[in-house]
C-alpha cells in the first residue's frame, strides 16, 4: 500500500492524493452532510456530531475517515514529504456513526507558513449538499463552512472539479490529469457558495466524480474524492397549484398538480394546520397522489397547508415546501356547494349551519328555493347531529331568471336564514343529433343544434363518438373509450362535424359532452351506421316532354352510381313561374327510368324535378335534380275551329252583298298548341265546296251571290286541321223567319246588362243565337257572342256607357241559316226608371239613418247637462245641519 502510494503521489502530486481506487471515493448521499476533517493529533471527538461517543470502535465499520494533508510551504505545490495529513470524517443527521475503512484515504491541503499553523490547529468542517435540479440540467451544490474562521477577512474561493464519463463503465485507478473540468463556485459575504454543474440528459445515470478546492486567507485545502449518479439526487420543483375545496360528501380535500415531468414518479408530504373553535390540531402526512381527504370540515374553520415532493421509489432530495395556503370555511357549509345536473335526475344538498359560535342542530334546519318555496320536510334527511340533507327528485330544467342561470338553494335555521346560498343547475341535454353520408360515400357529416339549451357560462359543448367494429347494439350508451370530433358553428346555428374516411357498416355511438367547471354532461347516445344514412345524389340526365299525339308529361331519368341498393323515385312538376305549384308523383319501381304523366293543358311549359331515396326506407331523400322545362309544341291538331260571326254589306246600286266573317284567335287549349293559319271553307249548290287560305288573319269577306251559301272556318297546326268546326249558312229565305217574339234589355250597372227574350210559337229546329250590340252614335266594332239555343236570358259583361244609345240585336240561328234578328235601339224605360228609383232609395236610406244617430248622441249630450244644471245648487245632506236625520229616499206629500 506504501509503495501504491508513494507511486501515485510522484506521478499525481498536484491532484487528489487520497485516490487509489474508484472504490474509494466517498458515495454522496440525497441529503445535507458534514465533512469534518482534523488534526493527526485531535481526538475523535472534536469535531463529531452530537450523540456520536469518543469511544466507538475503529473496527465496527460505521466510522468513515479520510486522510487529508496540509502543506507548510508558501507556494502550491510543495514536497511530499512537507505535507500534513488530517483525517476526514463524513457524517449527516440521517447517519451519525463513523467509522475508519480498511484503506486509509487521505486528503490533501497546501497552507501557508504564516497559517499554516493555525490551520492545523482547528482543522475544516464544512456542510455539503448537492442535488440535481429538477429540470434535469443542473447539478448543484451547497458548502458552508461551519468555523468562524480566523481567515474570514481573506477572499474566500471554491472551486468544484469533476469528471462526468460518457460512458457509465468503471473508471480506471486514477483518473487522468486532463480529465477534470473545473466549475467555480459563487460564494457570499457570509461564507455560502454555490457550485453548479450542467449535466446532459443522456448522463443522468452516470456516476459523478468530484471534489473541491478551498481558499481563504492563503490556506488552499482539497477535499477527499466524492461519487454521485445525479438521478439520484434529483430535487424537483415544489408542487404547483395547490387548492383546497369541500368534497360532496364534506370533507376538505387538499389538492396541487406535479411540477416539471420527471422520469419516475413522486411521493409528496402534506403538513396542514386546523384552528376552530372546537379544536385545534396540526398533521403531517406522505401520499403517492396528489390530492388528501382531511376529516369533516367544520363552520368557521381555518386551514393552512404546504405540500412537499421526492422520489417515491428510489434516492432522492425532497423539494421546497410550496407557499403556504390559508383556507377558511364560513358560517354555514354547503357540499356540494353548486350542482349541475340533467333533467330527470335527483340531486342532494347537505348543510352545516353555524349560529353565534354554535352548530345548530340538523333537526331545525329548514330548506327553501330561491327564498320563496320552502322545500316540503319529506325532502330532508338527518344525516348526523350536525349535517341536514335535501333531495331534489326527478329535476326540472332551470329556468332563467335575469342574469341568474340557477335555482338558490337555502339551508335555514327555523328562525332565520343566511346569506349564503348553494347554486342548482339543470341542464335539459336532449341534443339532437343528425347524420348523413354523401353520395359518393366518402363522408359522414353529422349536425346538432345547442339553441334550446340555454348558455351556461363557462361551459363548452364536444361531439365525443366510439366506433365499433360492425353495426350498432340494441342500446347505444356512452362508452368510457372515446374520441373528440371538432366541429364548426355553421350561419344557421348548426355545428357540423364530419368523419371523413368512413368504414360504412361500423357503428358510430355519439353523443355531446357539456364540460364545466362544475362537472360534464352528456347527451342522449345515438348510433349511427354509415351505410344506413346515404344521401344519394340525385338522379342525372332529367328530360320532359309533352308527348306528341298521345298528350301525357313524360319524365325520364338516370339512376345515381351510388348506392348500389334499389332506389325510389318522386318526381314534381308543375306550371313553369316564379311560384310553381308543384304537384307530386311516386314511383316505387327501382327499375323505371321514366315516367308519363297525365296534364290538363298540353300546350303550357312545366317545370319538371327528380329526387330519390333507398327503397328499404333507410336514409335521406337526395337533392331535387336541377329543373328540366317542357317545350312548347303542337301534340294535336286543333280541338275545334273558331266561332265566327258575319257583318253583311249590301250595295243596292249593284245588287251585291258582301259578307265579311269575324272570329276570335284560337286559344291554346284549343289549339293543341298553335295555330299556323285559318282556312275558309265553302259550300254552294252551284258551285259545291271549296276552300280559301286566309293565313293567320281573323277577318274574310266574300261575296254572296247565291240563295243559300254554307262556310267553316277550320284552324291549322303543324299536325293538321281541326276536325270539329262552327258553320254558318247564309240563305235568303231564312233570313226573313222572325222566330225572336220580344227582346229586352235591362242595365244592372256599367259593366252587366240583363237581355231576356221571349220566341215565337212554332217548331224552330234552333241551333243557337248570336247576341250581337254596338253604340249607335259611334261606326265602332260590332260585339257579339254565341248563347245556347235552350237560354232565354243571358248576362252581358261589357263596359257600358249610361249616356250613349246602344243597339242590340238577337240572331236566331237555324241549321238552314240565320233568322231574321229582334233589334232594339235603347234599355226598356220601365225598368230604367226603377232602377232610378232604386238609386234613390238607396242615398236616402243611409242619410235617415246617420240623422238619426245623430239625433240620439245629442239628446244624451243635453240630458247630462240639464241634469247637472238642475241639481248644481242642491246642497249635500251630510254638509247641512237641517237636513241631518232626513231620510231623502223617502216620499214626502206636498199639500
Amino acid at each position: 500500500m506504501t509503495c501504491q502510494k508513494l507511486c501515485l503521489a510522484l506521478l499525481h502530486w498536484e491532484f487528489v492524493y487520497v485516490i487509489t481506487a474508484f472504490n474509494l471515493a466517498y458515495p454522496m448521499t440525497p441529503w445535507r452532510f458534514q465533512l469534518s476533517c482534523m488534526p493527526p493529533n485531535a481526538t475523535y471527538d472534536f469535531l463529531l456530531p452530537a450523540g456520536i461517543s469518543k469511544n466507538t470502535s475503529n473496527s465496527n465499520g460505521h466510522y468513515e475517515a479520510v486522510e487529508a494533508r496540509f502543506n507548510s510551504s508558501g507556494t502550491y505545490f510543495s514536497n511530499l514529504s512537507s505535507k500534513t495529513t488530517f483525517h476526514c470524517c463524513f457524517w449527516s443527521e440521517e447517519d451519525k456513526n463513523c467509522s475508519v475503512p480498511a484503506h486509509n484515504v487521505e486528503g490533501k491541503a497546501f497552507v501557508s507558513t504564516v497559517n499554516s499553523l493555525v490551520f492545523q490547529q482547528i482543522g475544516a468542517n464544512w456542510n455539503i449538499q448537492c442535488w440535481m435540479k429538477g429540470d434535469l440540467k443542473l447539478f448543484i451544490c451547497y458548502v458552508e463552512s461551519l468555523f468562524k474562521n480566523p481567515f474570514k477577512t481573506y477572499d474566500l474561493k471554491v472551486h468544484l472539479l469533476y469528471v462526468l464519463p460518457e460512458a457509465s463503465e468503471e473508471w480506471p485507478l486514477v483518473p487522468q490529469k486532463g480529465s477534470f473540468q473545473v466549475a467555480q463556485c459563487n460564494c457570499s459575504v457570509a461564507g455560502r457558495c454555490e457550485c453548479r454543474v450542467p449535466v446532459p440528459a443522456t448522463r443522468l445515470d452516470h456516476t459523478l466524480l468530484m471534489h473541491f478546492q478551498v481558499t481563504s486567507g492563503g490556506v488552499t485545502f482539497q477535499s477527499p474524492l466524492m461519487s454521485v449518479q445525479p438521478i439520484n439526487v434529483v430535487k424537483p420543483d415544489p408542487p404547483l397549484g395547490l387548492h383546497m375545496e369541500i368534497t360532496d360528501s364534506g370533507h376538505l380535500k387538499i389538492s396541487w398538480s406535479s411540477p416539471t415531468l420527471l422520469p419516475f414518479q413522486l411521493q409528496y408530504q402534506v403538513k396542514y394546520s386546523e384552528n376552530s373553535t372546537i379544536n385545534m390540531r396540526e398533521a403531517d402526512e406522505i401520499v403517492s397522489a396528489t390530492s388528501l381527504l382531511v376529516g369533516s370540515v367544520l363552520p368557521g374553520s381555518s386551514y393552512e397547508v404546504q405540500v412537499r415532493g421526492k422520489r417515491l421509489d428510489g434516492p432522492g432530495v425532497w423539494s421546497d415546501w410550496s407557499t403556504p395556503l390559508v383556507f377558511t370555511t364560513q358560517d354555514v357549509i354547503y357540499f356540494p356547494p353548486k350542482i349541475l345536473t340533467s333533467v330527470g335526475s335527483n340531486a342532494s344538498f347537505h348543510c352545516i349551519y353555524k349560529n353565534e359560535n354554535e352548530i345548530v342542530s340538523s333537526k331545525k334546519i329548514v330548506w327553501w328555493m330561491n327564498l320563496a318555496e320552502k322545500i316540503p320536510q319529506s325532502q330532508y334527511s338527518v344525516v348526523g347531529d350536525r349535517v341536514s340533507q335535501v333531495t331534489f327528485p326527478n329535476l326540472n330544467a332551470t329556468k332563467p331568471r335575469g342574469k341568474f342561470t340557477y335555482d338558490a338553494v337555502y339551508c335555514c335555521n327555523e328562525h332565520e336564514c343566511h346569506h349564503r346560498y348553494a347554486e342548482l343547475y339543470v341542464i335539459d341535454v336532449n341534443i339532437n343529433i343528425s347524420c348523413e353520408t354523401d353520395g359518393y360515400l366518402t363522408k359522414m357529416t353529422c349536425r346538432w343544434s345547442t339553441n334550446a339549451i340555454p348558455s351556461l357560462t363557462g361551459s363548452t359543448l364536444q361531439l365525443r363518438y366510439h366506433r365499433s367494429s360492425l353495426y350498432c347494439s340494441d342500446v347505444p350508451s356512452v362508452h368510457p373509450v372515446s374520441e373528440p370530433k371538432d366541429c364548426h358553428l355553421q350561419r344557421n346555428g348548426f355545428h357540423e362535424c364530419v368523419f371523413q374516411p368512413i368504414f360504412l357498416l361500423s357503428g358510430y355511438t355519439m353523443w355531446i359532452r357539456i364540460n364545466h367547471a362544475l362537472g360534464s354532461l352528456d347527451s342522449a347516445p345515438v348510433c349511427v351506421v354509415p351505410d344506413s344514412v346515404v344521401k344519394p345524389l340525385p338522379p342525372s340526365s332529367v328530360k320532359a316532354e309533352i308527348t306528341v299525339k298521345i298528350g301525357l308529361l313524360k319524365i325520364s331519368w338516370e339512376k345515381p352510381v351510388f348506392p348500389e341498393n334499389n332506389l325510389q323515385f318522386q318526381i314534381r312538376y308543375g306550371l313553369s313561374g316564379k311560384e310553381v305549384q308543384w304537384k307530386t308523383y311516386e314511383v316505387y319501381d327501382a327499375r323505371s327510368k321514366s315516367a308519363s304523366l297525365l296534364v290538363p293543358d298540353l300546350c303550357a311549359v312545366y317545370a319538371v324535378q327528380v329526387r330519390c331515396k333507398r327503397q328499404d326506407g333507410l336514409g335521406y331523400w337526395s337533392n331535387w335534380s336541377a329543373p328540366a322545362y317542357t317545350v312548347v309544341v303542337d301534340i294535336k291538331v286543333p280541338i275545334r275551329g273558331p266561332e265566327f260571326w258575319r257583318i253583311i254589306n249590301e250595295d243596292t246600286t249593284k245588287k251585291e252583298k258582301n259578307v265579311t266573317l269575324l272570329w276570335k284567335p284560337l286559344m291554346k287549349n284549343d289549339s293543341l298548341c298553335s295555330v299556323r293559319r285559318y282556312v275558309v271553307r265553302h259550300h254552294t249548290s252551284r258551285n259545291g265546296t271549296w276552300s280559301e287560305d286566309v293565313g293567320n288573319h281573323t277577318k274574310f269577306t266574300f261575296p254572296w251571290t247565291e240563295q243559300a251559301h254554307s262556310v267553316t272556318v277550320l284552324a291549322v297546326n303543324s299536325i293538321g286541321a281541326s276536325l270539329t268546326n262552327f258553320n254558318l249558312t247564309f240563305s235568303w229565305p231564312m233570313s226573313k223567319v222572325n222566330a225572336v217574339e220580344s227582346l229586352r234589355a235591362y242595365p244592372l250597372n256599367s259593366s252587366c246588362v240583363i237581355l231576356s227574350w221571349t220566341l215565337a210559337a212554332g217548331d224552330y229546329n234552333l241551333v243557337s243565337f248570336i247576341i250581337e250590340w254596338k253604340i249607335l252614335t259611334e261606326d265602332g266594332d260590332i260585339k257579339w257572342l254565341r248563347v245556347p239555343s235552350s237560354v232565354k236570358k243571358y248576362y252581358i259583361h261589357d263596359h257600358f256607357i249610361p249616356i250613349e244609345k246602344y243597339q242590340i240585336g238577337l240572331y236566331p240561328i237555324f241549321m238552314e241559316g240565320v233568322g231574321k234578328p229582334k233589334i232594339i235601339n235603347s234599355f226598356t224605360q220601365d225598368d230604367i226608371e226603377k232602377h232610378q228609383n232604386d238609386a234613390g232609395l238607396y242615398v236616402i236610406v243611409p242619410i235617415i239613418i246617420s240623422s238619426s244617430i245623430l239625433l240620439l248622441g245629442t239628446l244624451l249630450i243635453s240630458h247630462q247637462r240639464m241634469k247637472k244644471l238642475f241639481w248644481e245648487d242642491v246642497p249635500n245632506p251630510k254638509n247641512c245641519s237641517w237636513a241631518q236625520g232626513l231620510n231623502f229616499q223617502k216620499r214626502v206629500d206636498i199639500l
